[in-house]
């Protein structure tokens, strides 16, 4: 009589489960398997385009309304998902405006925050030896190493706004921080879903303003940041007003010479 060969098992145990694409940085699949994958690339669609709508997390995921609900409603007891309503300016149509979903704080805490303990313990250190100016010349040039590719904006180009706006969230994007833009009203936002140090700048702000400084340098204009991660919000959104093409330059340089 032949023996059944052995089976292996090697993957079966709790200890051997797949690494989560949320926290491996692998791209989120279009078909999930298991329930824990599946729930991992719902919390990384709601890292990276967050808010959204069941529906969109469905047709992005290739599952059942059914089956988004399951795994909204279950972030959501866990205290790591919210919804809200779309705001006025996103809903068209009849009917009541779409529930969308984002991650809470404690949502974004379970994706890890490396290093936060030594990442604080050296800002503390560098304020203690060359004082404010050497937090803030650190934040400055933290920055400016993101966007070091990127050209400012030319005097009175308001057209070209919006594509550099578009290069400063995939900028941030390529350093963790999940950055998208979106039209809002006579103007346009870069949302940065995620922040990988969060954690330090809730104790050292100077990092967040530099982030706003190097915006409005970037831009040319005046930038309004609306929402932080590290105050608590659930993304950090930065407010760009755009001029309308046909709007007059009113500003001293535009007089004809």
């Amino acid at each position: 009589m032949k023996t059944a060969p052995a089976r292996d098992t090697r993957s079966e145990g709790a200890g051997h489960a797949p690494v989560s694409p949320a926290l491996s940085g692998a791209p989120t699949a279009t078909v999930v398997g298991h329930d824990g994958h599946t729930r991992a690339a719902v919390v990384q669609l709601l890292l990276e385009q967050g808010p959204i709508t069941a529906p969109e997390i469905g047709a992005k995921l290739g599952l059942s309304a059914a089956g988004v609900r399951r795994h909204l409603e279950a972030l959501i007891d866990a205290g790591e998902a919210r919804s809200s309503n779309a705001a006025s300016w996103q809903h068209k149509g009849r009917g009541r405006p779409a529930k969308q979903f984002q991650l809470t704080a404690a949502g974004r805490s379970r994706l890890g925050h490396s290093y936060d303990d030594l990442a604080g313990a050296a800002m503390r250190h560098l304020r203690e030896v060359g004082g404010e100016e050497a937090i803030v010349e650190f934040a400055r040039r933290r920055v400016q190493t993101i966007v070091a590719d990127i050209d400012p904006v030319a005097p009175h180009t308001p057209g070209e706004v919006a594509d550099t706006a578009d290069a400063i969230a995939d900028a941030f994007t390529s350093a963790g921080f999940a950055a998208t833009t979106r039209p809002v009203g006579n103007g346009v936002q870069i949302c940065q879903h995620h922040c990988p140090v969060s954690h330090v700048a809730s104790e050292f702000p100077e990092l967040c303003e530099a982030e706003t400084q190097a915006f409005a340098e970037l831009l040319g204009t005046h930038v309004q940041r609306l929402a932080t991660i590290a105050n608590g919000d659930c993304a950090c959104t930065t407010h760009i007003p755009i001029a309308p093409p046909d709007e007059p330059d009113s500003s001293p340089d535009a007089s004809p010479k």
